[in-house]
């Protein structure tokens, strides 16, 4: 997939799938009195990027909003969790962090066929193509400190003090990661690869400890930011799915990943591999990694080999659990199947981390 061809396919919406669709006006008529404002006609469309929870642009004569829901179907265990996604936006948008308002959430699968929230629409960019050809060097810069500067915010939240202190169990975040994502790949395999095997054996006896309790996103990476429409500034972050209280360190190594994907194999993950960084005005890995760090008063990043092996790891799985939504057919993005042509190579980058870690 070419630059071109990856912002062009997960950008904007599409009429939304026989399997994914429902009854709009049952929705309007649940929505009227729990939106202040909201009236219909109601029109439907579903955004091109979400890979996991299908996601649907509301439009009325008057507003826009935003629809997340469980995708239908068999699903695997703890996954699609919009009831904390929902909670989650209302703890930050409280904050005046970078969310969009979120306005409604409904557990009735009556309504259209499995639980959902509604926020409101955020206007703004989003920019799937890390190098942003189509930006310029002043620009680039500016929005990668931007990106930095908001999960460091994220990651300095108490979130006892911001109501989320039941929101997940630090200690052994990255342990009880390592054995989920484990769990959800087997249950979820369609083929044998040798070096997603050795990691998994190799990463359960070699966890970092949890540097300290923090909200984590979980999945925080350019193009699940929404940008301004004209200025390098976070407007919303988006795709709460995975947020918990676990290891910060842990959550920035995985935002760190784009700096050394895997060459794309066709499906949805960016790569700044190959870059002049220098030229595109795209800080360096090492000088993200040292700006993140000043902003939360650390000197290093410690385990750093090791969480690179544990995210590339819980990369593949996930991806691993879209190209099983493939098989069950309970896939919600067109492009879902190019997604197993790179479980392997992001399972042979895992192995390659921990054997740098000490891994044998």
């Amino acid at each position: 997939m070419t630059v071109a061809d990856r912002q062009a396919a997960y950008s904007g919406t599409k009429e939304v799938p026989e399997n994914l669709a429902f009854d709009d006006a049952r929705l309007a008529q649940w929505l009227a009195p729990r939106i202040p404002g909201f009236s219909g006609p109601l029109g439907v469309r579903q955004f091109k990027g979400g890979q996991s929870n299908p996601t649907y642009l509301l439009t009325t004569p008057t507003r826009r909003y935003v629809l997340r829901r469980k995708p239908p179907g068999k699903l695997l265990a703890s996954a699609h969790a919009v009831d904390r996604e929902f909670r989650v936006l209302s703890a930050l948008h409280k904050q005046g962090f970078p969310v969009a308002e979120p306005l409604a959430y409904c557990e009735d699968d009556a309504v259209i066929g499995t639980a959902f929230y509604v926020m409101a629409h955020a206007d703004g960019r989003v920019l799937w193509v890390p190098s942003l050809p189509e930006s310029n060097p002043t620009e680039r810069a500016a929005i990668y400190d931007a990106m930095n500067e908001t999960i460091a915010r994220l990651h300095a939240f108490d979130p006892g003090d911001i109501g989320l202190s039941d929101f997940g169990r630090p200690e052994g975040y990255v342990a009880r990661q390592v054995k989920r994502w484990s769990e959800q790949y087997r249950s979820s395999e369609t083929q044998d690869i040798p070096e997603m095997n050795r990691v998994m054996a190799w990463l359960p006896d070699h966890v970092p400890p949890t540097s300290r309790p923090a909200l984590v996103h979980g999945d925080f990476r350019l193009d699940n930011l929404i940008l301004h429409r004209t200025e390098p500034k976070v407007m919303a972050v988006i795709d709460w799915e995975l947020a918990t209280i676990g290891d910060p360190n842990a959550d920035f190594v995985y935002h760190c990943m784009t700096w050394i994907m895997p060459a794309e194999k066709g499906g949805g993950t960016g790569s700044l591999v190959n870059q002049d960084l220098a030229a595109l005005g795209i800080p360096a890995l090492d000088d993200y990694i040292a700006a993140y760090a000043k902003r939360m008063n650390l000197t290093e990043i410690p385990h750093l080999e090791t969480l690179f092996a544990y995210n590339f790891f819980r990369l593949a799985a996930i991806l691993q659990g879209i190209v099983g939504r493939v098989r069950d057919g309970t896939a919600s993005n067109e492009n879902a199947a190019a997604m197993a042509n790179e479980v392997r190579p992001l399972a042979a980058a895992a192995w390659s981390w921990a054997q740098k870690a000490g891994a044998s």
